[in-house]
């Protein structure tokens, strides 16, 4: 059989660094192929070579048996490539048609008049193969984030894509709507199209893909049969080494840093209350939508009680902005990251200071010795790599980033620590060090609050675990009794647990 798509001998240098070095591997027709690797491991390098974004230094790129060299985006989708990017690219305000036309819209009348009414049709035409529930005429933005990714499949179709690259497509998804997306790939697949699968989610990996190519340092380390190798054995090869399946420890004590009383809020949050103990990492876990984002942004100011009290030290505090929030000693490193958590031009030193520049000023004037000083203590001390003082944010990988953020927070002298999704978007390696950072904050004394999507991430990190349903805290669970099973028994609504709830303390 001929591959659908090879890659033969690829490389791709760019001044002082070779990014990819005589990468080979095939798909073929229908199969759905994993690219795995850690962040600058090359994937994303290879997928813009395939997507037409850049041009290999040498080697070649076949379809269907013939050659292809790609000079723009547009050469690779005529050819049957399509990209989707895990930031979507969409625009919030035209419908779900003119996103699945933009580029290549319909017109009449010699090009002077947008064929509305045709797209649409096409639109529902291709959308019916994968959701026949999406409306084509309905804003982009009224849509789920799942919804959104399916319309980019959707676009794919209508441009009969032979090969559809996937990058970490799952990252803000619930885990019902990936196996709703799970049914389209392999719908997808039955069909003949070829899906490359980037992800670093290995339980989904092995769930639906066949093979997986591997990378590391810009080269392939080697081509796995998911179906007959182990989750651990592909990680060995991903970080080059194998990760130590750790077992939890524990630092909490007696000693109570903060305690809510009836929190309340315009925004989800109804009458919750618990308290948070010095050295403790608390868990807090429920669906995608229960109010546990919400609850971190009140507790960081981001939005404003309409009920309940907030003691910290002993001592009740108003949290009326963010700023109020850094002077109690709270840090919040919040789920979107490149959108919320840091300025990407900037340099990593100056986003390390931004919550707290005026210790490194003096009479308004930015002291740039102190703040190195500073910057090389903290960032050393979270492992940044490349370690790069004064290089933009932005070209750092996404767990890189992470460190950053709390490498602010230690600069801030924050001693509670809201981490929102932490390893978001992370490779299995950078999530391991995460984990260390997070038992280390908490062994000298930090008390932090950690919301995570996904449940052995809770389990792995928490002293206990707070579950969220409507706004309202559902269950508190003990360290000893943690497991998937009592978790989801309380977050999903109606759900026959067997027992009562523990009230929240």
């Amino acid at each position: 059989m001929v591959p659908r798509l090879r890659f033969e001998t690829i490389s791709k240098s760019f001044p002082g660094v070779n990014a990819l070095t005589d990468v080979s591997f095939s798909v073929a027709p229908g199969e759905i192929h994993g690219l795995l690797g850690e962040n600058g491991a090359g994937k994303s390098t290879l997928l813009r070579i395939l997507s037409g974004v850049f041009r290999p230094t040498s080697g070649s790129v076949f379809v269907d048996g013939e050659a292809v060299a790609f000079k723009k985006p547009m050469d690779a989708r005529e050819a049957g490539i399509a990209m989707i990017h895990q930031e979507l690219q969409q625009v919030p305000h035209l419908s779900v048609a003119q996103n699945m036309f933009l580029g290549h819209s319909l017109t009449r009348m010699g090009g002077l008049f947008v064929s509305r009414r045709e797209q649409e049709r096409r639109a529902a035409q291709a959308l019916s193969m994968i959701d026949k529930t999406i409306d084509p005429s309905a804003p982009i933005s009224s849509l789920k984030v799942a919804q959104r990714q399916i319309v980019e499949i959707g676009r794919a179709l209508l441009d009969k894509a032979k090969v559809i690259a996937m990058d970490e497509p799952t990252s803000s998804l619930t885990p019902s709507e990936f196996d709703r997306l799970a049914e389209v790939i392999s719908s997808l697949s039955a069909s003949g199209v070829s899906i490359i699968y980037v992800s670093h989610k290995m339980d989904e990996v092995f769930r639906i893909c066949q093979r997986a190519s591997v990378m590391r340092d810009g080269k392939l380390v080697g081509m796995v049969d998911l179906k007959a190798a182990s989750e651990k054995d592909v990680i060995a090869m991903m970080v080059g080494r194998e990760l130590m399946q750790e077992e939890h420890n524990s630092f909490v004590t007696d000693t109570v840093k903060l305690e809510a009383r009836g929190l309340s809020s315009a925004t989800k949050i109804r009458d919750v209350s618990f308290t948070l103990h010095k050295g403790e990492v608390l868990g807090i876990a429920g669906l995608v939508g229960s109010g546990r984002t919400e609850l971190l942004r009140l507790l960081a100011g981001a939005d404003r009680l309409t009920a309940g009290t907030i003691v910290i030290d002993g001592k009740t505090v108003s949290l009326r902005n963010p700023r109020d929030a850094i002077s109690a000693g709270i840090g919040l490193v919040p789920e979107e990251r490149k959108r919320e958590g840091i300025i990407p031009v900037r340099s990593v030193t100056i986003n390390m200071a931004l919550a707290s520049l005026e210790s490194f000023s003096k009479g308004g004037i930015l002291q740039g010795g102190k703040l190195r000083n500073t910057a090389q203590d903290l960032l050393r001390r979270v492992n940044l790599r490349p370690f790069q003082l004064d290089r933009p944010i932005r070209l750092f990988s996404g767990g890189n980033q992470q460190k950053a953020i709390i490498a602010r927070w230690l600069a801030s002298k924050s001693q509670i620590l809201l981490f929102d999704e932490p390893t978001r978007g992370i490779d299995v390696g950078a999530k391991a060090e995460i984990y260390h950072l997070i038992e280390a904050l908490a062994a000298d004394g930090h008390s932090i609050v950690v919301v995570s999507s996904e449940l052995p991430e809770v389990i792995r990190l928490s002293d206990r675990v707070l579950v969220m349903r409507d706004g309202q805290i559902a269950a508190e669970i003990a360290r000893a009794d943690l497991t998937e099973s009592a978790i989801v028994a309380h977050a999903i609504p109606g759900a026959n647990t067997g027992r009562t709830p523990a009230p929240a303390a």
